[in-house]
């Protein structure tokens, strides 16, 4: 796995809209904080000021951005800045033999886990995290924290969290995938799709519904992605919605148990990842360890 050198301030990073369009004006604050509170050198994409339906410009736009920047040994790093939807329709028009050679992080999470797929499935690591649009507000201080630490360098020891019911004890060790529940479940089978044997998988999700949090677990059951796995990692599942006429009598976290109990590795729920205020930053493709006891658990680094 290839590991992007670390940032320093004046290096130059690239911020795209590679999914959902975004106003502009919403980018404000998180442009000068790269600028001004990290000192990075910005280039903004074509796509920050671009729209074609829901996305931030067409297919093409969107992937010759991307594609600059890939292709720019300049860039140390590419922002996405936001997700939504639209990385699943540039994604398999991407070249990364500029970027191998010259490898860069890539931030987002949500729907840009098509592209840290992506760069998994080229041995290169990158940042699921925070993106600029959700950069500002004191809410979200600890996430971009977070996020610094990993890009320059302060990479912390580990991440623990407090003991859940659900937890299933055990230790294990492998790389890190993952990221947006119904993303990986779109990419089983594709090119985006990563190899779960031995790995530690970590997953989130927002607005789904019970009964598809059921189903795209029970594909990854079904399509013996689970058995492979060394560990699992639940993040938050933010806004599940319930179908009123036909009650669950599951939440999300217990629908998760039920499928992976037969299974012997540890489990850790509630990690504070994904779509929150507080959403931890996680090295996509860092081998690391899963502790889990009855007391809480910890992902080591």
């Amino acid at each position: 796995m290839l590991f992007p050198p670390f940032l320093r301030p004046g290096d130059t990073v690239g911020v795209v809209s590679p999914a959902s369009r975004v106003p502009y004006a919403e980018l404000t604050e998180g442009l000068r904080i790269l600028r001004d509170d990290w000192q990075l050198n910005v280039i903004e994409g074509d796509s920050l000021h671009a729209t074609d339906g829901p996305f931030a410009g067409s297919d093409d736009l969107r992937r010759a951005d991307l594609q600059r920047l890939f292709d720019d040994p300049s860039v140390r790093a590419v922002f996405a800045s936001r997700g939504g939807y639209g990385c699943y329709r540039i994604a398999d028009g991407l070249d990364l033999t500029g970027l191998l050679r010259h490898p860069k992080w890539l931030i987002g999470f949500s729907d840009i886990t098509v592209l840290l797929s992506l760069f998994y499935r080229h041995g290169v690591a990158s940042l699921h995290g925070i993106m600029p649009r959700q950069f500002g507000g004191p809410d979200r201080a600890e996430s971009l924290e977070s996020l610094r630490q990993w890009l320059f360098g302060e990479v912390p020891d580990l991440y623990a969290v407090k003991a859940h019911p659900l937890n299933r004890p055990g230790r294990a060790t492998g790389p890190l995938i993952g990221g947006n529940l119904t993303m990986l479940i779109n990419s089983i089978d594709t090119p985006t799709d990563v190899s779960y044997d031995g790995a530690v998988l970590f997953i989130e999700d927002i607005d789904e519904t019970l009964f598809s949090l059921d189903r795209m677990m029970r594909q990854l059951h079904r399509s013996g992605r689970l058995a492979k796995l060394a560990g699992l990692v639940v993040g938050q599942f933010t806004d599940m919605r319930l179908n009123m006429s036909l009650p669950f009598g599951q939440d999300a976290y217990e629908i998760i148990a039920s499928i992976v109990a037969d299974y012997a590795y540890p489990v850790l729920f509630d990690l504070p990842a994904g779509h929150v205020d507080y959403n931890l930053t996680l090295p996509i493709g860092r081998t690391v360890q899963l502790d889990v006891s009855t007391e809480g658990g910890k992902v080591m680094f």
